[in-house]
C-alpha cells in the first residue's frame, strides 16, 4: 500500500464492477461446458477484437476454431441481457463521485463496451478512458497501467487500480501502483477505507 493518498481511482469493468457474461452465460447460449468452450473457440479471435484489430462481425465470423455458424444477433443478445452491477457496486460508485473522486475505466474489452454503457449508463460515474479497444494493450501488459498513468499527468504511485483478477493487480503493483483485488464490495468498501477514500472527498 502506497503511502499517499491516491488522485485517481482506475477500474477494471467486467467480473469487479459488471458481471462477466463469458463464463457462465455465453457457454450457455452455446450448449456446451465453460471448458468445451474454451477448446473449440479461436485463440485469438476475441483478443484481437479487444485490442480493436478486428470489428464485431470479424470476430463473430472467426469465433469458433472450425468457422462454424451460429446466431450472432442472438449470443450478442444474450451477453447484453447478461449486463448487470455487481452487488453494491453502484452505490458504492455513487458515493465516491459525489466525494469527488476521479475515476476512470482500465479494461480488456472490446468496442461492445458500448452496450454496456448503453444498458448502465457506467460513464456516470467512470470514465471509459483506457478500454483496450481504444488503446491497443490489454493488462497484465506492464503499457497499459503506465499509458493510464501517463495519460492522467500522474505517477503511478498516485494511482490506486482495483481488479478481480491477481494477476492483473500484480502488474500494477510491478510499475508501483497500488492496487486492490476485488473479491466483493464489503470487503473493497474496507479496504478503500483503510487508503482514506470513500469517507473523505478527494484532496491533494
Amino acid at each position: 500500500m502506497s503511502g499517499e493518498r491516491p488522485k485517481a481511482l482506475l477500474w477494471d469493468v467486467m467480473g469487479t464492477l459488471v458481471y462477466d457474461p463469458f463464463y457462465e452465460v455465453v457457454p450457455a447460449f452455446f450448449g456446451m461446458t465453460l471448458q468445451e468452450l474454451i477448446e473449440a473457440k479461436h485463440p485469438r479471435a476475441w483478443i484481437e477484437f479487444e485490442l480493436g484489430k478486428t470489428d464485431a462481425p470479424t470476430m463473430l465470423r472467426r469465433f469458433f476454431r472450425d468457422g462454424r455458424s451460429f446466431d450472432h444477433q442472438g449470443l450478442e443478445a444474450a451477453m447484453v441481457g447478461a449486463y448487470q452491477w455487481l452487488e453494491g457496486v453502484e452505490p458504492l460508485l455513487a458515493q465516491l463521485s459525489a466525494a469527488g473522486w476521479a475515476m476512470h475505466a482500465l479494461s480488456n474489452y472490446p468496442e461492445w463496451y458500448q452496450l454496456i454503457e448503453d444498458k448502465l449508463g457506467i460513464a456516470r460515474y467512470v470514465d471509459w478512458r483506457f478500454v483496450s479497444c481504444q488503446t491497443g494493450v490489454r493488462k497484465p501488459d506492464l503499457q497499459a497501467y503506465l499509458g493510464a498513468a501517463e495519460s492522467l499527468g500522474l505517477a503511478p504511485s498516485r494511482l490506486l487500480f482495483i481488479d478481480d483478477r491477481q494477476v492483473n493487480c500484480g502488474a500494477a503493483r510491478t510499475v508501483g501502483m497500488d492496487s486492490i483485488l476485488f473479491v466483493d464490495t464489503a470487503a473493497l468498501t474496507e479496504e478503500l477505507a483503510q487508503r482514506g477514500i470513500a469517507a473523505h472527498a478527494r484532496s491533494g
